[in-house]
Formats: C-alpha cells, structure tokens, sequence
C-alpha cells in the first residue's frame, strides 16, 4: 500500500509536501481548482526544488479550465524539475467546474483531451482539433531543456462513474476515486476499465494504480466520534460529501442514492440550504465554500458519526485503520490519499504516520 498526502493548494504550503516527504508519505497530490485555491503548478513547482524523493502530481488537473496542450506542457515543465517522479491525476471537473456554476467535461470530449494529453507527453505528433479547426501539433525543441517528455508521466484519471471509468481504461496509468468503495464496486469498476481498455487495444496490467482521495483521522483511546478535535479534522471532507451530494442529486433530479442512515442529515441539509434564500444562479458560490478547505461554520452541525461513517474516510484507533487498509489491499487498491483541512494539516499528516504508516 502506497500513502498519498493531498493539499489544499495554498501557495506556501509546498512546504506540506515536504513535510510528508519526510514522513514517509509516496505521493503528493496538488488539486487544481482555480477559483478557490493556488495555481497548482506554481505549487508543485516549489514542492519539486525542495524534494528529492517523493513523487508530485496533480491531484486532480481540470479538462474543462486548460486545454490540452497547456495541461501537458505545465506538467511536462514540471518533470523538468523533478524528472522520474511527476504524474498527472486528471479529471473532468467536479469542483473547479462547478464552483463556476458550470458542468464538468463530458466523456466524449475527456476522452480525446487524454489522448492529446498522453500523445505530447509521449513526445509524438498528435491531431488537435479547437474551434473547429484540426492541426497536428507535437513539442518542438523537445532536447533543449524546455520540459522533459523523455522520463514518462503516469497518467492516473479520476473516474466514478461508467463512462470516466472507461476513459481510464483507455487512457490511463492508473486511477483515482472519489472516496472510499466497497470492495464489490471497487472490483466491478476496475472490471469496467479492464473491457474499455481490452475494446482500444490495451491492458488493465498489474501495475495499473488504484488510489483512492480520503481522509483519516487516528483516534486517541476512548475518543470518540462526536469529539471536536476529530469533527475539525474530518468536517471539510464530510461536509464536501454533502456539496457532492447535492450536486449530483441536481443533475440528476433524484436523490434516491442517499443513504438511509444518513437521511436525516441529507434532510436536514436540503432545508438548510433552502433557508439560506440565496437564488439559484448565485447558489453555486454558497454550496462550495470551504469546499476541502475548512468545515463552514454553519455546516459543522452535519457532521454527525453517521455521516462520518458514511463519507468513507479512515476514522478509528490504530489497528482498526491497519485493518480497514489490509482489507482493501487485499482487495486491490494501491495507494490511500488523504486530504485533511488545511488548518490541522501538519498535525493530522503527522499522527497517520506515526501510528498507521509506520505501524504498516
């Protein structure tokens, strides 16, 4: 099991990155979501001067905010700094989309964004098509020390659903998921790659990655759920899952997917949300405050034991985590990516490596 360490993308945390370095972590993960956080690259930039073994990606790029020849050329500058040891976690823009009140890429579109992606970063020639208009397009002066296309970068795509599944099947190194799964979705979603990639003539190999984006927080004995120092340390991703929610049960129109041990609170929340008056154009901007960042205050409320549960993190003393990772090894996932809020970061980087990576 590999141990990831994902940040909250704020320009002077690069020294995060470090930090986990030095405390084992594998992978540093930088998100790229622009209206709320620092420009990844500039960040990962920093974090690669100041590293030397840890490997540094973007945790996840957007599709819909650059397009395909800037993704693979920032990320291709990068490996110039810290060659061998970039990646590329790519997506279609859960967050960095709809924060702007906008739909994240559609699959069709995101499949061929990857395979301009991964034909420059191969250092090949490639069809590129933008406003209707198609060229062949390939990085010139690849020898000059511009950016390096010689060491490879490991694609790893962030797919849920079907159809993003699919585009990792295809296109990808590896793939990274949105929470936690049980481990017969774990194992039907790695099926549903494994036939996209056989039907475009590749295989889904051993070393295929699977990681999945999660938070943790190691429990002190007798500590328990509804403590304040676990809620600080696990309310901006629960309260994400609620944002998630939300958001798929708009596009959808249904909120059937809920779970009913956390009913209640998906209740309580839609009514929260409804009391707020805020009109609908203006909606997004509320919904995704504090997104991954920090719990709002008016949202720590929801964080109860059974939506904790419920969100799929990494809660429990010592051996109860080693045994939830064993199980999921066992099952196949490769690496767990934790992104704690950016205010107890350090700390919370600190106690999973103390008591679970180095126990592991």
């Amino acid at each position: 099991m590999k141990f990831g360490a994902m940040v909250a993308t704020r320009i002077s945390d690069w020294q995060l990155l470090k930090f986990a370095e030095e405390h084992g972590y594998d992978h540093g993960w930088v998100p790229d979501s622009q209206m709320i956080w620092s420009d990844c690259y500039a960040v990962l930039a920093l974090a690669a001067v100041n590293t030397s073994r840890i490997r540094l990606g973007t945790g996840v790029a957007i599709a819909g905010t650059r397009i395909a020849p800037v993704t693979a050329h920032s990320i291709a500058s990068i490996n110039q700094i810290a060659p061998g040891r970039v990646f590329l976690g790519i997506g279609t823009g859960h967050t960095a989309m709809r924060v702007m009140g906008l739909d994240p890429v559609k699959p069709k579109a995101f499949a061929d964004y990857l395979r301009v992606v991964r034909g420059l970063l191969d250092g090949q020639e490639v069809e590129y098509t933008q406003d209707g208009v198609t060229r062949p397009i390939r990085f010139l002066h690849q020898d000059m020390g511009f950016f390096d296309v010689e060491h490879r970068v490991p694609i790893y795509v962030a797919a849920n659903g079907p159809r993003a599944l699919a585009c990792a099947g295809r296109y990808g190194d590896g793939r990274i998921s949105a929470g936690g799964e049980p481990l017969p979705v774990f194992a039907k979603n790695l099926d549903t790659m494994r036939a996209a990639a056989n039907e475009a003539g590749r295989e889904v190999r051993d070393d295929f990655h699977t990681a999945c984006l999660t938070f943790g927080c190691v429990l002190k004995p007798g500590e328990k759920l509804t403590s304040e120092r676990v809620i600080e340390e696990v309310g901006s991703m629960v309260t994400a899952s609620l944002h998630f929610w939300w958001e798929i049960a708009k596009l959808s129109g249904s909120d059937a997917f809920i779970r009913p041990e956390v009913r209640d609170e998906w209740d309580r929340y839609l009514a929260f949300i409804d009391s707020l008056g805020i009109p609908a154009e203006r909606l997004h901007l509320r919904i995704h405050d504090g997104h991954c960042t920090y719990a709002h205050p008016d949202e720590r409320q929801f964080v109860t034991p059974a939506l904790i549960r419920a969100s799929g993190g990494l809660v429990g003393e010592p051996d109860e985590i080693i045994a939830m990772l064993r199980a999921q090894e066992a099952g196949g996932l490769k690496e767990v990516t934790l992104l704690p809020p950016m205010a107890c970061a350090r700390q919370n980087f600190a106690d999973f490596a103390k008591h679970v990576i180095e126990r592991y």
